[in-house]
């Protein structure tokens, strides 16, 4: 499962155009191995699984699922800074400026 919290759906509406859809991935990057990408997207493809949140399909490729099942997303503004946060639990650990993250060593 992946969800978003009212405050991410309600920011994510916001900015997505009606059929859209929510894209979530994982890449290879950052000082601690993977970066969360977040994208919009035109539809689920063969590989995806889909999922519904706060009425906002989200849309994962099989391939990243195991980087991010059970991952909350949130949108949160602090400051001058605002941004989606990930409560990811196959995360092992996170850089410091929390760009990136590890993967738990039992996944």
């Amino acid at each position: 499962m992946i969800s978003l919290t009212e405050r991410a759906a309600v920011h994510v509406r916001r900015y997505m155009q009606d059929g859209r859809v929510l894209r979530l991935g994982v890449r290879r990057a950052g000082c601690s191995g993977y970066q969360y990408v977040v994208e919009s997207g035109d539809a689920p493809g063969d590989s995806d699984r889909v999922f519904e949140s706060q009425g906002v399909t989200v849309v994962v490729d099989e391939q990243n699922l195991p980087f991010l099942m059970g991952t909350e997303l949130d949108y949160r503004k602090q400051g001058l800074n605002e941004g989606f946060t990930f409560s990811n639990p196959n995360a092992g650990d996170t850089c410091g400026c929390g760009e990136s993250f590890t993967v738990r060593e039992d996944l």
